[in-house]
């Protein structure tokens, strides 16, 4: 063999990045390079053999002679690492697994000759737990980094960590649409200056943008609508069938939102048309079939529909396409923080996105894209999609960090810090399997779960599932759980019985059979589960706690906390959640479930909950117990509401009670719970008098006034500082008292600062001399203090008192001898010279038995009438 093993002029004929080879090998030998090129330019398929071709002819100064020179290149997907490994193959005239392989979960094409190895960014990171070294890589090219998948974005800080201990490892990032100094700066050269920029422009032909927006919503309660899906299949029929008349070489391109949106619209657009060839592309589709939709078209085939979610925007190319039809959706990983589920949501998609979906349509020539949506929506539509990692569960992620000795991801070089909130669930959760120790660092049972290809929640049901349940048991559940096989209803346990019988578990008819692929990933999980359990046989007997609900077994210690039992028309899980199961479910009748699978519902979904159990297994009572055993708790729980004070003796799982018996309470556990039924429903519960109002009110305004020492008494600070003033009445009520005889003024009165106590009637009076003889009271619980007092007793009072130290006036609301309002004044003396006139002469007739002088300052203030004085 040549040191120059690809012949780039062939395999780059045609492609725009070929312009850039010669660049790109350059900047390979100071280590690290970016690189920028539009879909449809050739990155993928010229550049990994441009650098094994650069490694072999030792133009890359950090390779020695006898180096490795495998390139090693991540794609985002499995199909696109398949796809790409086979196109480099043809170009190249050998079968993959020679110059051109290619690695994907439960899929392996590699020979030692292998120069260039496609793989799925979840491979390379394992690879990087069991060898941090990289043994035999040359290189690594992280391509379509500009996805922002959660593992690609671990990738590039651990691997720009690694460089710093192998200096001879290439590392290079490729995208269609890059924030390329971002990455430059993250993946520094050997100098340590920020890796050189290589930017590839794309050939540009015309694409005329059509809009046929749909009239009604596009994602209803239950999902993507059905009306829109409808719409989305006829526009692309027509359309189709349009551009087939001028040009009959015309493929199509139809993005909607994921594998179930797909299966309808090409079912619709069969229904419509038999002019062409209707393909399906996504996740599900067996090898076959996505090879047949990103091959291109023979002599003699028909034209093509190729129905795809957005797998097909970047990192696949799909030949012949010059029509596309766009439903502006996508599916993302969402996390509900307040369930503690994560699920794929279907939302609008990116303009970015739109774009390169777009932009399929004119890789070769003149295209047409057609957006089932108006300006409108474009407009709302966000720049960029949201990175996976600021809304997809971490988990495993904060595993992969724990192994790899970063914990947290601190001292790692990522494209963006992790969400503080998702990252502290994670370490709980990490914590909770016992997956990581205080520090954040893994245990050794961290290290075996992250050895397993799969969730670490569904590493610990393998690992501990399999003595309880037997490995070959364990493995098949899990298997089913991490593999992209649909399930009808939800069952489980059904999908199971119809995969071991070598069914299809969707219950689709002509489609390949995922039997294969599940079997061949159950053997392998099988050897995995029998590693360190020495006991445990392939065909060793269930245990007979679990005994006929060994899937329910494996789900449930996976998941404890969805552990669920029903509770009316619904499923109370252990975690607090409720759920309900989609109508019609086969699982209705089982009082126990093992959710595998929980997402968002909403409107009037699931009952009401907000919650839709997807997936589950049926479990019992015994087996819910045992496989739950870290969720379950006995003890005494003490409960204050309505005024009343209750005690049980509750045996639980999690929040599903199991046993509940009354008891006594203790009288310390008693005084906590009015303590927290206070917390919860705030201080109305408490008898508010008047007294006690305007007491509160006076220590407010002084407060509000003056400041320290007085003290503070809104809610806030009054649930503060509960001990300290209710304390005692607390304690009685605890004891059996009445919280509706709790008095209030005494209580409020412990909070008075000493010895400034002395002066509180002093500042802040409850009740005020007036002229007349008498005292009014003091009113607080406004702005200002507030005195209502007849008009005839201020007579001879010129000026408004001031309380609080002199801060704050009195404001009078001055009455007539019925009590009704006549003047509202903070400001007496200019009452009296002013307004008191017009008063005077509308009431003195009205009220002639009362006094009503010209000059007010010199008459003798009363509440009498002028016969009585």
């Amino acid at each position: 063999m040549t040191s120059s093993a690809f012949d780039l002029g062939l395999i780059g004929s045609g492609l725009p990045v070929a312009g850039v080879t010669g660049e790109f090998a350059a900047a390979l030998g100071s280590g690290s390079a970016v690189v920028q090129a539009p879909p449809g330019t050739g990155k993928t398929t010229l550049l990994p053999p441009a650098a094994a071709n650069a490694l072999g002819e030792g133009r890359v100064r950090a390779v020695n002679p006898g180096s490795p020179r495998r390139v090693v290149v991540t794609q985002p997907r499995r199909v696109a690492a398949r796809a790409a490994a086979t196109r480099l193959a043809r170009l190249t005239g050998t079968a993959v697994g020679e110059l051109a392989g290619y690695t994907v979960r439960g899929e392996r094409s590699v020979t030692a000759r292998t120069l260039v190895e496609f793989v799925t960014p979840g491979i390379l990171l394992r690879r990087l737990l069991q060898d941090p070294e990289l043994p035999g890589v040359a290189a690594v090219l992280l391509d379509e980094v500009h996805e922002r998948g959660l593992e690609s974005d671990l990738l590039v800080g651990m691997l720009a960590e690694l460089r710093q201990l192998r200096e001879d490892l290439g590392l290079v990032a490729m995208s269609a649409t890059l924030d390329a100094e971002r990455f430059a700066r993250l993946l520094p050269t050997d100098r340590g200056e920020p890796a050189p920029v290589i930017s590839c422009p794309s050939v540009l032909h015309p694409l005329e943008v059509d809009w046929t927006p749909y009239t009604g919503h596009r994602i209803d309660d239950r999902g993507v609508s059905g009306g829109f899906l409808d719409h989305v299949a006829g526009t692309a029929a027509r359309a189709h069938r349009d551009a087939l008349t001028a040009d009959p070489g015309v493929d199509a391109l139809v993005f909607v939102p994921g594998a179930w949106e797909v299966a309808r619209v090409a079912q619709r657009i069969r229904a419509r048309t038999d002019a062409a060839e209707i393909l399906e592309l996504h996740g599900r589709v067996g090898p076959r079939d996505q090879d047949r939709a990103v091959s291109g078209r023979g002599p003699g085939d028909p034209p093509r529909i190729v129905v795809a979610t957005s797998l097909a925007e970047s990192s696949l190319t799909v030949p012949g396409v010059r029509l596309v039809v766009d439903s502006g959706l996508s599916r993302e990983p969402r996390r509900d923080t307040v369930r503690g589920m994560s699920g794929l949501v279907t939302v609008a998609a990116s303009r970015a996105s739109a774009e390169q979906r777009a932009g399929r349509a004119a890789r070769l020539g003149p295209g047409r894209v057609i957006r089932c949506y108006d300006e409108r929506a474009w407009a709302a539509m966000p720049a960029q999609s949201t990175p996976e990692a600021a809304s997809a569960d971490l988990t495993q992620a904060v595993l992969t960090l724990a192994v790899w000795g970063a914990p947290r991801g601190e001292g790692l070089s990522l494209p963006d810090p992790l969400p503080a909130p998702a990252l502290g669930e994670a370490v709980t959760v990490l914590r909770t399997l016992g997956a990581v120790d205080d520090d954040g660092r893994a245990t050794r049972l961290g290290h075996r779960l992250a050895a397993v290809p799969a969730d670490p929640r569904l590493a610990r049901g393998l690992l501990e599932g399999a003595p309880l349940t037997g490995a070959r048991r364990a493995a098949e559940v899990v298997a089913l759980l991490t593999g992209d096989h649909p399930v009808a209803g939800g069952d489980l346990a059904a999908a199971l019985t119809q995969l071991r019988g070598g069914g299809d578990s969707g219950g689709r008819t002509g489609r390949r059979s995922h039997a294969g692929a599940w079997q061949q990933e159950s053997r392998r999980l099988e050897r995995i589960a029998g590693q360190g359990t020495p006991d445990t046989g392939a065909d060793g007997a269930p245990a007979e706690s679990v005994r006929g609900y060994e899937p329910g077994a494996v789900v449930a210690l996976a998941r404890p906390e969805w552990i669920a039992r029903k509770d009316g028309g619904t499923y109370l899980l252990a975690g607090g959640t409720r759920a309900g199961l989609p109508a019609g479910s086969s699982l209705a009748h089982h009082e126990w479930l093992a959710v595998a699978e929980v997402s968002r519902a909403a409107g009037k979904a699931a009952g009401g909950t907000g919650a839709t159990i997807r997936m589950a297994a049926p479990l019992d009572r015994a087996a819910a117990e045992i496989t739950g055993a870290t969720m379950l708790r006995e003890g005494d729980e003490v409960h204050f509401g309505n005024g009343r004070l209750t005690a049980r003796r509750v045996r639980a799982l999690g929040a599903i009670t199991l046993t509940s018996t009354p008891v006594k309470a203790e009288p310390q556990r008693a005084a906590e719970a009015v303590r927290e039924a206070l917390r919860r429903d705030g201080l109305g519960m408490l008898p508010w008098g008047e007294g006690s109002l305007q007491l509160r009110a006076r220590l407010s305004a002084l407060h509000r006034s003056m400041g320290d020492p007085w003290p503070a008494v809104d809610d806030d600070a009054l649930l503060g500082r509960l001990d300290e003033w209710l304390g005692p009445e607390i304690s009685a009520v605890a004891r059996g008292g009445r919280i509706q005889e709790t008095p209030l003024e005494p209580a409020l009165r412990r909070l008075l600062p000493w010895p400034e106590a002395a002066r509180l009637d002093e500042l802040a009076p409850s009740r005020l001399p007036v002229p007349s003889g008498a005292t009014a009271r003091v009113l607080w619980d406004r702005e200002q203090p507030v005195v209502r007092v007849k008009l005839q007793e201020c007579f001879g009072l010129a000026e408004s008192p001031r309380l609080l130290g002199g801060r704050v006036p009195v404001v009078f609301h001055l009455l007539s001898p019925a009590g009704r309002e006549l003047a509202i004044t903070s400001d007496l003396a200019s009452f009296w010279a002013g307004p008191y006139a017009q008063v005077r002469a509308e009431m003195r007739g009205k009220y002639p038995k009362h006094p009503w002088p010209e000059d007010p300052w010199s008459t003798p203030a009363t509440a009498r009438t002028k016969a009585r004085m």
